[in-house]
C-alpha cells in the first residue's frame, strides 16, 4: 500500500480538537484496541455475554469432529448414520467460522454535531467506527461501511485489508468534516431508514451489522428495518450520548437548530426532571426494541474515552 497517499489525502488537521475527528486519532485506536471482540462469545463480566447469539448458519459454520452424545446436546446436531453404525449416540460438532462480514451503519448528520462536554457526538461515532473496523480486520473479517449525513449515502464494500478500513475512516472523516453549525443543509431524520435499506441490501445473511448512532428519527420504519436486519444477522446498538439529556451541568443554556434558538432554564426542576425523564424512557425504548431482536445495546457517552468505555463495557480488564 502507498500510504504516502494516504497521508497527503488526509483531511486538515487544523480543526479544532474534539469539534472534528482527527486521521492520526483513528489509526492510533488499532493500537489501542487489540484484545477484545465484538463476536458473539465473551466474556461473563461483558455487557454482549449471553446478550446476543450468533445466526451463522450453513456456509459460516465450520465442521470440527464427531464425538459421542453427552446430556445437554442438541439432538439436531445427532448424526444418524454414524450413530447407526456405531450403535451408539453421535454429535456433529460445529465450531463459528472465522471469517465473517461486519457491517458498520454510522451517523454523521447534523444532529450528532452536538457537544456539551469533551468531544460532539459525532466524534465519538467516528472513533467507534474506527474501533469496529479495526477489531474486525484484526479479527481476520471483512469489514464495510455505511456512512450517512442529511443529504447523502456513502458505502463502502466489505472486504478483509487494512486500505478497507482506511477507506471507511476517509469516508467517515469526509463526512464528520462537512458539518457546520452554519451549514444550508436541512436536518433530515430519514437518512436514519435510507442507510438501514442500503444495509439490508449489503447484508443477506451471516452478517455482523453495527449501528452506530444518536437514535435520532428513529420511528416504525426504523424498527421494521431493523427487525428485516435481524431475522438473518447479528445486530449491535452503539447509542452516542450526551450527559446534557440525563445530567443537564448547566442552569441556562441556549439551543439551536441552525435556523431558530431558544433559551433554555435547566434550574427549573420540573423542566430539569421532564427532559432527564424523556432521555430516559427513549434509551428504554430503543433497548427493549433490540432486545426483542436479541440484539444488545452499547451506551457510549461523548464526555469520557471512547475506547476505555468499550472495554469496560466489554468486560476488558
Amino acid at each position: 500500500m502507498d500510504w504516502s497517499r494516504i497521508q497527503r489525502r488526509r483531511p486538515e488537521s487544523s480543526k479544532p480538537q474534539g469539534v472534528y475527528a482527527n486521521l492520526d486519532d483513528l489509526i492510533r485506536i488499532q493500537f489501542e484496541a487489540s484484545d477484545f471482540s465484538l463476536r458473539p462469545q465473551q466474556p461473563v463480566t461483558s455487557i454482549l455475554s449471553g446478550r446476543y447469539a450468533s445466526r451463522l448458519r450453513g456456509r459460516g459454520l465450520n465442521f470440527e469432529e464427531l464425538r459421542r452424545y453427552q446430556p445437554g446436546d442438541d439432538t439436531r446436531t445427532i448424526d444418524w448414520k454414524v450413530t447407526a453404525r456405531a450403535r451408539a449416540p453421535y454429535v456433529r460438532v460445529y465450531s463459528e467460522e472465522k471469517d465473517r462480514q461486519v457491517l458498520l451503519v454510522v451517523d454523521q448528520r447534523i444532529n450528532m454535531f452536538f457537544g456539551t462536554r469533551q468531544k460532539l457526538k459525532s466524534v465519538t461515532a467516528a472513533e467507534l467506527a474506527a474501533l469496529g473496523a479495526w477489531r474486525a480486520v484484526d479479527a481476520g473479517d471483512r469489514v464495510g461501511a455505511v456512512v450517512f449525513n442529511d443529504s447523502d449515502v456513502d458505502v463502502v464494500r466489505p472486504q478483509r485489508s487494512k486500505a478497507t478500513v482506511m477507506r471507511i475512516l476517509h469516508s467517515v472523516l469526509k463526512k464528520n468534516h462537512e458539518l457546520n453549525a452554519d451549514s444550508e443543509v436541512e436536518r433530515n431524520a430519514d437518512m436514519l431508514n435510507q442507510a438501514l435499506q442500503k444495509a439490508v441490501q449489503l447484508s443477506p445473511h451471516d452478517v455482523l451489522v453495527v449501528l452506530i448512532t444518536d437514535g435520532d428519527g428513529v420511528n416504525e420504519e426504523t424498527q421494521r428495518l431493523v427487525k428485516q436486519l435481524a431475522a438473518r444477522n447479528d445486530i449491535i446498538g452503539m447509542l452516542v450520548t450526551d450527559p446534557a439529556r440525563s445530567d443537564p451541568a448547566y442552569e441556562r443554556v441556549t439551543l439551536s437548530d441552525g435556523r431558530l434558538q431558544v433559551d433554555v432554564d435547566f434550574g427549573q426542576k420540573g423542566l430539569r426532571d421532564r427532559i432527564i425523564g424523556d432521555a430516559r424512557d427513549e434509551v428504554d425504548q430503543l433497548r427493549r426494541g433490540l432486545q426483542k431482536l436479541t440484539a444488545p445495546l452499547l451506551i457510549v457517552s461523548n464526555e469520557g474515552d471512547t475506547v476505555k468505555q468499550i472495554r469496560k463495557l466489554l468486560g476488558v480488564r
